[in-house]
């Protein structure tokens, strides 16, 4: 048997032992959860919700006023409002709150994040799908002053989305302003189990982590401080320190007009900031092959800018473009080149 047989079988073992020990962990982290959903008390919550919602067709009628179970006049307001593009009813009756939900999702099946994709299944839309099946909802999109961080494309995954809206509460409200009673920001106890209501109305490849109070002020979008892309590859045959040395051109602030989708109806500044970039190794290794990543962080990024910065390091990685091309691109000077930015190249793109 040759030195290359048995280097591919002692990696073979070794890759089907890391899969056996993941396989272990995958049934234990099951048997928790399972543990866990047999003590959940998500479907009370659902029910008690439920019962909370009257139907106006059986006990009002809106037009006239009165009950019609008898002619006295009633006067109190029906408690569910028919929103519509939603499916169920919301709750405008119920107190509310400002909170930030932080999102995880694999993005594979997904068209984009937004729902303005149009396209469908969208990572927005089966969002707002469980909040309308959890009754969590006070209001349509616009009144519950939604906001989110950013809008992934289409098979990109995240583990940092942040998203925030008005959501029903549990706790009194203690404020009052154009939305109704505010509950305030530092109050927990007692309060709706979102991660875990929503978790359970949500398909599996979309989880929300975690969520906190927020002022009524705050953006998931505007706020944000900072926002950080990572893109895995395999290592292959690149030249690394060729793209390391590009890679670390684009930092700073610079006009990106070459590096994106063109939006020219919604974006008339292409200048951004790009705080830091990385190249580094992963642990995964298979059939001799080594997975790495970029890791770019920025205060804000363009349309398909990330991938159009990746997609030039490619280039550069296999020679086919040097490494200055990233200077040549970005109009970062007073003066211009016009023969070198009239026109940008074309960008083709693959997932891994």
């Amino acid at each position: 048997m040759s030195k290359e047989d048995r280097d591919l079988i002692a990696s073979l073992q070794s890759l089907v032992h890391s899969l056996q020990q993941r396989v272990k962990e995958l049934e234990a982290e099951n048997t928790m959860l399972s543990s866990r959903l047999s003590s959940c008390r998500c479907h009370e919550i659902e029910e008690a919700c439920d019962s909370a919602v009257v139907d106006s067709s059986n006990c009002f009628d809106e037009k006239r006023g009165e009950s019609k179970t008898g002619g006295k006049r009633n006067t109190v307001k029906n408690l569910a409002v028919k929103n519509p593009g939603y499916n169920t009813r919301t709750l405008n009756h119920h107190c509310k709150r400002y909170v930030a939900l932080k999102i995880m999702y694999f993005g594979q099946r997904f068209y984009a994040f937004a729902s303005e994709a149009h396209m469908e299944p969208t990572i927005e839309s089966e969002i707002f799908k469980a909040f309308e099946k959890t009754r969590l909802l006070v209001g349509d999109k616009k009144e519950s002053q939604y906001s989110r961080c950013g809008r992934t494309d289409k098979g990109v995954s995240s583990v940092g989305q942040v998203i925030a809206l008005f959501l029903r509460s549990n706790l009194k409200g203690t404020g009052v302003n154009n939305y109704g009673d505010i509950v305030l920001e530092d109050q927990y106890e007692g309060e709706i189990d979102y991660v875990r209501v929503l978790n359970r109305a949500l398909p599996n490849d979309i989880r929300v982590l975690g969520w906190c109070p927020v002022p009524v002020g705050f953006s998931a979008r505007f706020s944000c401080l900072s926002r950080e892309y990572k893109y895995f590859f395999w290592r292959e045959n690149l030249n690394l320190l060729a793209m390391e040395s590009a890679g670390r051109k684009f930092v700073g602030e610079h006009d990106f007009r070459n590096f994106c989708k063109m939006d020219a109806v919604n974006v008339h500044n292409y200048r951004r900031n790009v705080t830091s970039f990385e190249i580094f190794p992963s642990d995964v290794r298979y059939d001799g092959n080594q997975l790495w990543a970029f890791k770019i962080k920025g205060t804000a990024f363009l349309w398909h800018q990330v991938r159009c910065m990746v997609s030039v390091l490619f280039l550069i990685g296999q020679g086919l473009e040097s490494a200055d091309m990233p200077d040549k691109l970005c109009m970062c000077t007073l003066q211009i080149n016009a023969a070198v930015t009239s026109s940008k190249l074309q960008y083709f793109m693959k997932l891994c």
